[in-house]
């Protein structure tokens, strides 16, 4: 097995220290002792609720966001030193946002827009760039016609497929696709995935997709991991994942998930929010919405356990 990306206990807290008049600033623990790996040639999907820390993880893995603690390994080189220095890491990982329209740069047109890790990653001339531009256009369906307009001239899914253009243009390894399809319609929606798929075969990526939706993830993984308050709670094939899940959480997101044609049915009936990041719980984090909640789940924190080869969860008492 050859992994792409290998995350060591990366851990990212905000705050700390103290205030200019030498009162305690609070801490925030975002990202908590995560450890996962992706495959050479795979999809990894992260899943879990808005605030469990999925985009924190996301913009350290890419650089973005320089880590408190923890090691990042992409193919077999520790870049632990280099988060917070973007182009260390644009040959290697890129980045597709979100929302595609925001993300590009309303004052340049597409041309410019691509051009720009042409130049500042690879120091390609005129000519190469002019040919690469091509290729990519090529790569994501788009015409040649578009690269002289500007991001608002354009529907969601072309600007998504301009910024997956973009995240190409220096030949990356691996891509980490934050919630690429959340803001486009559904029809939309398939195309793009579609569109990410045949490009993972034809240029050998990696794919890091994270989302909350797990019909998405389920679709488009190999393999899954589930955050909750910061932490990995469960992580393996994603076969193994949906049919069977170990943990709680996971079991909750799966009967949580709209289906069509099937009523909304109210799913737990404990507390709905995560807990306060000021004031993190001393236990287990999800111990206060579990239904199999017992005293050692709320005194001590579970630690992530094999249930079988590709398979691990923590939780004192798995499904």
């Amino acid at each position: 097995m050859t992994l792409a990306l290998e995350v060591r206990n990366l851990r990212k807290t905000f705050g700390g220290g103290r205030t200019l008049t030498g009162r305690p600033r609070p801490e925030i623990h975002a990202v908590r002792d995560v450890s996962l790996s992706a495959r050479k040639g795979e999809t990894l999907g992260i899943v879990g609720e808005s605030g469990c820390g999925k985009s924190t993880l996301a913009r350290m893995l890419v650089g973005l966001l320089k880590q408190t603690k923890g090691e990042i390994v992409i193919e077999g080189k520790n870049l632990s030193d280099q988060v917070g220095d973007p182009a260390a890491f644009g040959r290697l990982i890129q980045y597709v946002f979100q929302d595609p329209i925001s993300s590009l740069n309303p004052r340049k047109t597409i041309r410019e827009i691509l051009e720009a890790p042409l130049i500042h990653l690879l120091g390609m001339d005129e000519s190469a760039r002019k040919a690469r531009i091509t290729e990519l256009f090529d790569a994501v369906n788009l015409r040649d016609e578009f690269l002289t307009r500007y991001p608002h001239e354009f529907s969601g899914g072309q600007a998504q497929r301009i910024g997956i253009a973009r995240a190409l243009a220096a030949s990356p390894r691996i891509l980490v696709l934050d919630e690429p399809v959340s803001a486009l319609d559904v029809s939309v929606q398939a195309q793009v995935l579609n569109l990410l798929a045949d490009l993972r075969k034809a240029m050998d990526l990696t794919y890091l997709f994270i989302s909350h939706d797990l019909a998405v993830v389920e679709a488009v993984s190999d393999s899954v991991a589930v955050l909750y308050f910061g932490r990995v709670v469960e992580v393996g094939r994603a076969e193994s994942i949906f049919s069977a899940p170990r943990h709680p959480y996971t079991s909750l997101l799966a009967r949580s998930a709209p289906i069509v044609g099937r009523d909304l049915a109210r799913t737990e009936s404990l507390a709905v929010e995560l807990p306060d990041p000021l004031r993190p719980p001393s236990g287990c984090a999800f111990a206060a919405r579990c239904p199999s909640a017992t005293m050692v789940c709320r005194d001590k924190a579970p630690a992530i356990e094999a249930f079988s080869q590709d398979h691990e969860a923590a939780c004192h008492h798995p499904l």
